[in-house]
């Protein structure tokens, strides 16, 4: 089909709607492209702003100037917003997209295209937008320019204020089937045993499995934050809270401490989650393959209910940090709920 021609994997239905879309010249203004973290959203947009401005035969040709400049970042009639954080790629600026980013915006769509046929402004990380910011946007949606189409990435819509997510046309992205990340693994040079074990450990998300394929210190990251927490099953009480005073500096700093420790709750779940399934008599559904050992001896070391209790505290944990609760006592209650091994 003449979706596959673009650089998407797993997503060629998104992929046929939009390009039905520029065919029938039924083009949006504005789209949400909504789905966990790196699971191919700012591929899809960044595809999109060619397929609507490529000079080639078939678009997006990838080759001439527009998908060239687009591919690069560099486009006149192609915008970008986001986060300072996110721009720096740093733990520093501003962890919201705030008012004067949005005029900015506003004050650019209003003029014509520079080079382009159309102007596309891609707002990543919309969730991030200040209240201000997007009371602002909200009427350059309601009244859009046109030859404009705005592209907002979210985790999901419900992220979104209501009145925004109303006026998108939704595309949803959903985690991908691990074979077919192991395929595009594959495809990429990636050796079949590492292909394998990334496409499971990614739990659907195809831009972490890609960037863990070129970057040893993310396994690396994530095989010291579980082996701790394995270390936490046998652990006295103070050793608990040492760590919960840890984590809960780690939160309460400047730049992306909240997401760290969201990172590390988020990979407890899923080891706890494993360890349930091994205890329910399911290892062929685990998704860390390359702890299967120690997933069963963590599992023998407790009953399906503990692993149930604790997955729940985990929940309420995380519902609690997003509700600025105090995070130094939310965290040391979950730390002391841990289920504790033998000896």
């Amino acid at each position: 089909m003449v979706a596959q021609k673009w650089p998407i994997i797993g997503h060629e239905w998104a992929v046929e709607l939009l390009q039905r879309s520029i065919a029938t010249e039924h083009i949006a203004h504005t789209y949400l492209l909504a789905g966990p973290p790196q699971v191919g959203k700012s591929t899809l947009a960044l595809t999109f702003a060619q397929a609507l401005n490529c000079t080639g035969d078939e678009p997006p040709c990838g080759q001439c100037r527009p998908c060239r400049l687009i591919a690069s970042g560099r486009h006149p009639d192609v915008r970008l917003v986001e986060t300072e954080r996110a721009a720096s790629g740093e733990r520093k600026g501003k962890r919201e997209i705030g008012i004067d980013q949005v005029r900015a915006l506003q004050h650019e769509v209003n003029l014509k295209p520079y080079e382009g046929r159309w102007k596309v402004a891609i707002i990543a990380g919309a969730e991030e937008l200040s209240l201000e910011a997007a009371n602002a946007l909200l009427k350059t949606l309601e009244e859009p320019p046109p030859q404009v189409v705005l592209i907002l990435m979210a985790t999901s819509s419900e992220a979104l204020l209501p009145t925004i997510a109303s006026r998108c046309q939704l595309i949803t992205l959903r985690p991908l089937p691990a074979a077919t990340i192991a395929s595009a693994l594959l495809s990429r040079g990636v050796p079949a045993e590492r292909a394998r074990l990334l496409s499971r450990l990614a739990e659907g998300r195809i831009g972490w499995a890609i960037q863990a394929s070129q970057d040893e210190s993310l396994l690396i990251a994530r095989q010291d934050t579980l082996a701790q927490l394995v270390r936490l099953s046998a652990a006295r009480r103070s050793e608990r809270l040492a760590y919960a005073q840890v984590l809960a500096q780690r939160f309460s700093r400047d730049g992306e401490g909240p997401e760290e420790v969201g990172a590390v709750l988020e990979l407890w779940a899923g080891w706890w989650r494993d360890v349930l399934l091994v205890q329910e008599g399911c290892p062929e559904l685990v998704v860390n393959v390359d702890r299967e050992e120690m997933l069963r001896r963590e599992a023998g070391r407790g009953r399906p209910e503990q692993s149930q209790t604790f997955l729940q505290a985990l929940r309420q944990t995380q519902e609690q940090l997003a509700q600025n609760v105090n995070p130094r006592l939310a965290l040391e209650v979950l730390l002391l709920s841990v289920p504790v091994g033998p000896g």
